[in-house]
């Protein structure tokens, strides 16, 4: 049995209801799941909640709570971290848990965002506009943003690390073993190490086959078991059959790396539980 703690749902851009994410949930015999729709931005998203929204969200997933016996609920938001607009602190009271992602990486001149994890083309649009072409900015501003996310409002779980790797499409702008992408991991790790944040490893890019490897990637990984940083496994589904889609053999890469314990929320605290290849024990 599984636990899934990052699961979009149709508050957002998700395909599923909450109910029928429980449903999933208990047809898998899992004891623990939670809600972590995207949260709200001040600008146009159409993959965000819509801030008129929230308050219905919060309050379907508080009634789940209280109906729900079977399985522990438990009440998320992946919020987005950009300075001076908003970040995982905004959100936090009003939670069980939070998500810090970083999916832009500041804003064209017109004040658009930038989206690096969306459409290539829009990539590329604002690696030229906004970087002149320069990828090492781009990668160097955006751990720098995780950093100061961890360094200023550090959520619960750390949101797909290195996602931005989706649009290096066969390694056509860097080896993520180049000197210069390893030592912004290196730092980004240090930061991480220092507070109390938990990285999540996410499936989505397998599954999507955006990617060969989870988020991050298993050298990465391999960097955070050495720094004894805590993990969770997260499948950031978008539909209610995805809520453990390739967790079996994330698991066995985990432990083959040397993982003894997932971080996962049971009785309202985050707290590290052993795992096999086919679930956690607990």
């Amino acid at each position: 049995m599984w636990v899934n703690f990052h699961m979009h749902s149709q508050y957002c851009d998700g395909k599923g209801t909450l109910p029928e994410y429980v449903a999933a949930a208990k047809e898998q015999g899992m004891p623990a799941v939670g809600f972590s729709s995207h949260a709200p931005v001040p600008f146009d998203c159409v993959w965000c909640m819509k801030a008129g929204r929230l308050e219905d969200y919060l309050k379907e997933v508080e009634l789940l709570q209280r109906s729900t016996t079977e399985i522990e609920l438990y009440k998320g938001l992946e919020i987005d971290f950009i300075p001076d607009i908003i970040s995982p602190g905004d959100f936090a009271p009003r939670l069980d848990y939070t998500i810090g992602s970083v999916h832009f990486v500041d804003a064209f001149a017109d004040g658009r965002p930038w989206e690096i994890d969306g459409l290539h083309t829009l990539f590329l649009e604002g690696l030229d506009k906004i970087f002149q072409g320069d990828i090492r900015a781009v990668i160097k501003r955006y751990y720098a943003l995780t950093r100061q996310m961890v360094q200023t409002s550090v959520p619960d779980v750390i949101g797909h690390l290195d996602k931005i790797k989706i649009q290096n499409i066969d390694n056509k702008f860097y080896l993520e073993s180049d000197a210069w992408y390893v030592d912004e991991i290196d730092r980004t790790l240090d930061a991480i190490a220092e507070s109390s944040a938990i990285v999540e490893v996410n499936t989505r890019g397998l599954y999507q086959k955006k990617s060969t490897t989870p988020y991050p990637s298993p050298w990465i990984l391999e960097r955070l078991h050495a720094k004894r940083i805590p993990i969770t496994l997260s499948s950031d589904a978008h539909h209610p059959s995805d809520i453990t889609n390739q967790f079996n053999d994330t698991a066995r890469l985990l432990l083959d790396i040397g993982f003894k314990h997932l971080s996962v929320l049971l009785k309202g605290k985050w707290q590290p539980v052993s795992f096999h290849p086919h679930g956690i024990n607990a």
